[in-house]
């Protein structure tokens, strides 16, 4: 399977001396813990890399040899390469009044702060996720979860924050920070969740 790099995990290539192979690629895992896995091809063989820390040396010929690193030694052996890795993601939780898109004080304030860390970024983009705790119908829970988003969104467009490196979504009810039973308030539910990329 070819997974994108950037969404794989880095992945580590080094042009080597002539005594060493000529391409070694290392799977390094993501931040997040998510599974990661590439596929190293040559004319004459494919290998795959699905653990963190695997290896594959390919020689001039196109053989390419497996193999296994640890965590020091790719810090230790490439620290320049490990510096232009992405940023790991931050994470933001707001949350909302009851039955509305309307957030917290409290939330409200966190706003200048999100705005700060993602034009800190190269490139820097928010995900806005709306959620709703278990009260009321699904399909009016995955409206107000959008809705949630959109206004989150609204407000950091309006605060100066590039509306084009934001996206909104909603999730409704399914994805509780708190699981409780159907019809059961929980103020920790009624939330935008906000990733920092």
């Amino acid at each position: 399977m070819n997974t994108p790099i950037l969404a794989a995990g880095l992945v580590l290539t080094a042009l080597l001396s002539a005594c060493a192979p000529a391409t070694r690629v290392i799977l390094l895992p993501q931040a997040h813990g998510a599974p990661s896995a590439v596929d190293v091809r040559t004319a004459r063989q494919t290998q795959p890399l699905n653990q963190p820390y695997q290896v594959a040396d390919v020689d001039r010929s196109g053989a390419i040899t497996p193999g296994t690193t640890t965590a020091d030694q790719v810090r230790k052996d490439h620290p320049r390469l490990l510096a232009l890795g992405p940023q790991p993601l931050e994470k933001f939780a707001l949350e909302f009044e009851p039955g509305t898109s309307v957030l917290t004080s409290t939330s409200a304030a966190q706003l200048p702060a999100i705005i700060e860390r993602a034009s800190a970024r190269p490139g820097g983009e928010i995900v806005v996720t709306g959620h709703t705790d278990r009260q009321g119908a699904d399909d009016a829970n995955d409206r107000l979860s959008l809705e949630r988003a959109q206004a989150v969104r609204a407000l950091l467009v309006e605060r100066g924050f590039n509306a084009e490196r934001i996206e909104a979504v909603g999730r409704g009810e399914r994805e509780p920070l708190v699981p409780t039973d159907d019809e059961v308030v929980e103020p920790r539910n009624r939330r935008a969740d906000i990733e920092v990329r």
